[in-house]
């Protein structure tokens, strides 16, 4: 199989394009795709300090490294990432260890931020014996965390690795759920008090060609999957999406396509309120109490599911 730009062997099909691309084009590809999302997005602006949400994974540390590569030139943006520690025995120690590494080859400043430190329990703890499903409990605190740091560093923007198909799965499951009034808010029109403004340069890529940016870079190691991705409901839709991306390519992007074409109608009926104070930990939130805080105050109370030794 050849390029489809020039004679060289190819190295990925891309089915819903119908372009083969060899490494040297595949690469031009990808970052051009990423500069153009992040041009017509206008995602960074001068004298801004971008915090990346690095897990390590593949997703984070491809996006680190093309930000770094794209940026570095620019004297007037910084970076600096930040590695939310949740307490997954098993599975967080060697994704840490992955961030580590990149962030030195890469020289850009590292934090990392555990559960335990700063709530007083891991999530191992957290989801013992308890009947909600973890992720429940951890996209909460993950993404608390994460905003209350990037604000204690000062950061203007922080930036996550969300990819093609995590962005359709969130669509799908908003879908599914009859949750209209979410899905108009996966799209913000407005930057919120307390709230640091997020940004997906990499949004538009599918996760298997983020893995083959990696690989080309010489930087992608093979992760296991968190023991507790398969008991949550997007497990179920993203081997939905896998297999209907397989039938019929391009069910993704049509999925992106779609929320972007009802975007504005959904802002209109569904506006985007003024977020309050939190009373206890002063993040933003719709209520008077974060869900944070929340889930909190039910983990002091006995739980139901787990007898008394």
């Amino acid at each position: 199989m050849k390029c489809s730009r020039c004679n060289d062997n190819a190295i990925i099909s891309q089915r819903y394009s119908g372009t083969h691309l060899c490494q040297r084009h595949f690469t031009e590809s990808f970052e051009q795709k990423v500069g153009e999302a992040m041009q017509k997005g206008n995602m960074v602006e001068k004298g801004d300090l971008i915090a990346v949400a690095l897990s390590g994974g593949k997703d984070s540390t491809a996006l680190l490294y093309i930000l770094n590569k794209i940026l570095s030139p620019r004297e007037d943006v910084e970076l600096v990432a930040i590695t939310i520690d949740e307490g997954i025995k098993g599975y967080r120690e060697d994704t840490i260890r992955s961030a580590r590494k990149i962030t030195s080859d890469l020289g850009v400043k590292h934090l990392v931020v555990s559960f335990k430190d700063k709530l007083g329990l891991d999530l191992d703890e957290i989801v013992a014996g308890r009947k909600e499903a973890p992720c429940t409990f951890c996209g909460v605190f993950r993404k608390t965390l994460l905003n209350r740091t990037a604000k204690e560093l000062g950061a203007t923007k922080v930036a996550t690795g969300h990819d093609l198909d995590d962005e359709a799965q969130s669509i799908a499951m908003n879908y599914l759920k009859a949750d209209i009034e979410r899905l108009a808010r996966f799209a913000p029109r407005r930057v919120q008090k307390g709230l640091v403004p997020r940004i997906k340069p990499i949004k538009d890529i599918p996760e298997r060609e983020v893995a083959l940016y990696c690989m080309v870079q010489g930087f992608y190691v093979k992760m296991a999957e968190c023991p507790y991705a398969g008991l949550s409901f997007r497990s179920d839709v993203r081997d939905m999406l896998n297999g209907l991306e397989n039938k019929f390519p391009g069910t993704k992007h049509s999925l992106l396509r779609g929320f972007d074409t009802i975007a504005d109608s959904l802002a209109g009926r569904y506006p985007q309120i003024d977020l309050k104070e939190c009373r206890i930990c002063k993040e933003p939130c719709i209520k008077d109490l974060c869900k944070a805080c929340e889930l909190l105050e039910r983990l002091k109370r006995p739980n139901p599911q787990k007898p008394d030794l």
